[in-house]
């Protein structure tokens, strides 16, 4: 997957990351920003990231920053489902 990501496809690939918890992601008005909070079962916020455009429409940035932000939830002990960036 090389070509840039639309703001739709990467709010379904942010959904999909964060299993079985879940991910709310919206964008500003104009784009330039993703941001996500990941739920847990009690609707408590467990994560919040704010994603700007030129690393959410790049599949590998993206990639990379859902990696971090995986990895950061794991540390604080938190069990997510494996996954992997569509390609």
């Amino acid at each position: 997957m090389n070509a840039p990501l639309r703001i739709n496809e990467a709010l379904l690939i942010a959904d999909r990351a964060f299993q079985p918890f879940h991910c709310v992601a919206w964008a500003l008005q104009d784009g330039s920003e993703l941001s996500l909070a990941i739920i847990d079962r009690t609707n408590t916020r467990i994560s919040c990231k704010q994603i700007p455009s030129s690393a959410y429409s790049d599949p590998e940035q993206f990639e990379h920053v859902l990696e971090e932000a995986r990895a950061e939830l794991s540390q604080e002990g938190y069990t997510l489902q494996s996954w992997s960036m569509p390609h």
